[in-house]
């Protein structure tokens, strides 16, 4: 990470200086806000952590608990989201802490005893073939921990108002705060107070009986499947060899979904409890504990469990629904919304595929930095429009895609024909687990894919993935993509022609447009703000990085910043990272070698594909985008 270039910092570099409405953020729940987050989970944590890097937008988030989440439900982490904490800050902690799974086994009833199971497959989690990043298993209260902490570290100064309870809300279309929001306060010295807190938007965080979703009269489509599971979060002795590595175990008794927890001894176990009776009117749902340790038992046969402790357990119908809207504008209208749901408040799936936790904290961080944008006069209204357009297929995608999951785990031994195909499904989906399968279509933020062909490894809509450089000013061997913080500003790529640095080139005449009167560098970035305040603008040589000198390098991958004027030198990169490489990012990534410029949003995802010399068409694409805002003054973020 940077840090110095406000001068030295001798404290903790993470925590970075506050600023606008975090120096005299006041303790207490103010009447207006400009935004109100209500639920402190995945989503919500989320939001709060993005919007601290917009000191210049009022940000309060409110929960009813007193106090942080203790036991989370939630565990598995997929490697988008281990790409989000990396943008986030914490994804080198967080890896440390949690289990890493590398390999999924199956196993099946023996075909010789069919009363017992046997191993059928082995196969290496689909997180290695296709990130850097793992697959991990970690409490989701520790997840919501970390992002607490880059809300508090961040500029705003973001903490939540615990013990405060969301009661209703009405947009009323008054003043600057159209938003009514009656809450109460649950505890402490305002005990059963209620009070009134106007806002410009509220997000609504609050989980699968969201208040907010009932309050805009919006509701969840779908219903529960005619099967239930016990879940459990177990310490136990046991002679089953694969207790510490993910399986998928179906047997004569029902199946089980194994997952080993963090700390090498925790195991959380979904059990298969069969079919529910029609009128069995939730019943299930009381099923004790006692009687899943005994089915799970039935399952393992011939191995068996000795549970020490049990940290936790529940009992589920499957369900899946998706909320008929996601925010407050009804169909049709042209209306900008000013309540927006996230996460299990729009919807609500079985936990066997691991995708909630994960697909609410995409939620958040698509809705953050558009929120941000908008709050500090970067952008027009209109671009919040794109959350629901966005984000409510990706949840139409999720339920199809555990539909078909939960019903292959919950197959009888005698309705499998292949042994192997429950293996061959998991690895054949990888990339829509694994949270890289999401691609947003065209609109003012995506543009469209006519120069697609100068970059095919970056789809324009998809998550910009990764690839190793060599930095320019020092030669170490860095992930282009691991530079970029969730900070809410944009990503600019330009990948230079064959001609080095310092020659004429396709690359010089971008960066010296780029520095000119029509850049959305000049238009969009506001007077008086870093020039990198709103677009970070990065160079990738095809050279070697001990073929490149940095004074070479047009000024623009060079700029200075901060109240000291300091130059960055960390925009800089050469192509071929190491002699040992066989590839350089050109080539891993099929980008042009007659250069090419590749747009990335706030929150990671491809917006745009140009030429070196499509200058009218990269400014047009802003100029849809983002207000111009130079002129206005508007103040840095």
């Amino acid at each position: 990470m940077q840090f110095h270039h406000h001068g030295y910092v001798s404290h903790d570099p993470r925590v970075l200086p506050a600023a606008q409405t975090g120096l005299d953020r006041p303790a207490d729940l103010p009447d207006e806000t400009d935004v109100l987050i209500v639920g402190s989970g995945p989503a919500g944590m989320l939001l709060a952590a993005q919007l601290s890097q917009f000191p210049g937008v009022t940000t309060r988030l409110i929960e009813r608990r007193e106090g942080r989440l203790v036991l989370g439900q939630a565990d598995g982490i997929q490697p988008r989201s281990v790409e989000t904490f990396q943008a986030f800050g914490f994804a080198e902690r967080i890896v440390a802490e949690a289990y890493n799974i590398a390999y999924m086994n199956f196993w099946a009833p023996d075909p010789a005893d069919p009363s017992r199971i046997i191993r059928t497959a082995r196969t290496e989690d689909y997180a290695l073939q296709i990130s850097e990043f793992p697959h991990l298993i970690v409490n989701q209260a520790r997840v919501l921990d970390y992002f607490a902490e880059a809300a508090a570290a961040g500029p705003a100064r973001i903490a939540p108002d615990y013990g405060v309870e969301f009661l209703g809300l009405e947009v009323t279309g008054d003043g600057d705060h159209p938003v009514a929001v009656r809450v109460r306060h649950v505890s402490g010295d305002r005990a059963g107070e209620e009070r009134t807190i106007r806002a410009k938007y509220v997000a609504g965080c609050d989980g699968a009986r969201s208040r907010v979703r009932d309050a805009i009269g919006r509701v969840h489509v779908g219903g529960i499947s005619a099967h239930a599971w016990g879940v459990m979060d177990v310490l136990v002795n046991t002679d089953f060899p694969d207790w510490r590595t993910k399986c998928a175990i179906n047997s004569s008794a029902g199946n089980i979904l194994h997952i080993p927890r963090e700390g090498g001894y925790l195991s959380r176990m979904y059990i298969d409890l069969g079919e529910v009776a029609a009128d069995d009117d939730h019943r299930v749902r009381q099923t004790p504990i006692e009687e899943i340790i005994a089915r799970a038992n039935a399952i393992l046969h011939p191995y068996s469990i000795d549970v020490r402790e049990v940290a936790w357990h529940s009992v589920y119908e499957v369900g899946h629904r998706v909320t008929d809207g996601f925010d407050d504008v009804t169909p049709g209208s042209d209306a900008s919304p000013r309540v927006f749901l996230t996460g299990d408040a729009c919807h609500t799936h079985s936990a066997k595929a691991g995708q909630g936790m994960n697909v609410s904290m995409q939620d958040g961080f698509n809705l953050g930095w558009k929120l941000g944008h908008v709050l500090t006069g970067l952008a027009d209204t209109d671009l919040l429009r794109t959350y629901s357009s966005e984000r409510r297929p990706v949840a139409q995608q999720l339920i199809d895609f555990d539909k078909e999951w939960s019903a292959l785990m919950a197959r009888k031994p005698e309705e499998i024909t292949d042994p192997q195909d429950l293996a061959t499904y998991y690895l054949a989906t990888a990339e829509f687990p694994s949270g890289f399968m999401t691609r947003y279509g065209a609109s003012a933020v995506v543009a469209s894919d006519r120069h697609q062909d100068l970059a095919t490894g970056y789809p324009i809509g998809k998550r910009f993935a990764s690839v190793e450089v060599a930095r320019v000013s020092d030669g170490n061997v860095v992930h282009l993509g691991h530079h970029a913080r969730a900070d809410g500003r944009w990503r600019i790529y330009a990948f230079a022609d064959s001609a080095a640095a310092g020659q004429p080139s396709a690359l010089s005449q971008w960066a010296e447009w780029m520095a000119g009167p029509r850049s959305p560098l000049t238009v969009h970035t506001p007077a008086g703000a870093d020039p990198d305040a709103v677009f970070d603008v990065k160079a990738i040589y095809q050279q070697r990085y001990d073929e490149i000198e940095f004074p070479a390098v047009p000024e623009v991958f060079r700029p200075r910043s901060g109240p000291l004027g300091l130059t960055d030198w960390e925009k800089v990169f050469g192509a071929a990272p190491s002699a040992w490489h066989d590839s350089d990012i050109f080539d891993e990534r099929g980008l042009s070698r007659d250069g090419v410029v590749v747009v990335v949003r706030p929150d990671q995802y491809v917006a745009g594909v140009f030429p070196l010399a499509a200058t009218d068409e990269l400014a047009a694409f802003f100029a849809g985008a983002l207000r111009t805002v130079s002129s206005a003054g508007r103040p840095a973020y």
